[in-house]
């Protein structure tokens, strides 16, 4: 995941918080055993495609097995929370929820309201299952600002979506919040 150079958190820094507490939990980067739901819109989808290329190198790289991955399509972004809902309520659960999508701002309020219903629908859905639904939702205000976030590299927030899945439900498998 991306920080500028002046916000990233400093490695040497969080030595020094482990050493301070009793129990430290930090997620990681392997998907080994884990299933993965991404639900994509098709608005935009020229945008989302590019989302989710990244999102699946990303899970395939962090050996994610195929057959763990199911990939659902919406037809926007406002309808994103429902189907994310339908995974993480799924009789076989999905370890985590990956949304994507691309909200352009145009001349209407449109923007806000998908955008903000969109933000909004999938935190109520992590909150009330306690399945991770990572936001992976371009809202930019420029077409080009969406092929930037979409590029193909470490910089693509599929990717990087993807990337923090992984980390989430990793960390919640560890220490005190780890099931019996």
């Amino acid at each position: 995941m991306t920080s500028s150079k002046g916000t990233a958190l400093n490695p040497d820094e969080t030595a020094s918080f482990r050493a301070r507490a009793g129990e430290y939990l930090e997620g990681s980067s392997g998907g080994r055993g884990f299933r993965v739901a991404i639900v994509c819109a098709r608005f935009n989808g020229a945008i989302t495609a590019r989302l989710l290329d990244g999102a699946l190198s990303a899970l395939e790289e962090a050996g994610v097995d195929r057959r763990d991955i199911s990939i659902g399509w919406v037809p926007g972004a406002f309808e994103i929370p429902l189907l994310a809902l339908a995974y993480a309520d799924a009789d076989r659960a999905f370890d985590a929820v990956i949304t994507l999508g691309a909200v352009i701002r145009g001349d209407t309020g449109h923007y806000e309201v998908v955008a903000g219903e969109c933000a909004r629908g999938a935190q109520d859905v992590q909150l009330s299952t306690r399945v991770p639904v990572i936001f992976g939702v371009l809202t930019v205000n420029t077409v080009e600002q969406a092929l930037e976030r979409s590029e193909s590299d470490e910089t693509n927030k599929g990717r990087e979506a993807a990337q923090s899945a992984l980390a989430m439900v990793s960390v919640l498998r560890q220490g005190s919040l780890a099931s019996p």
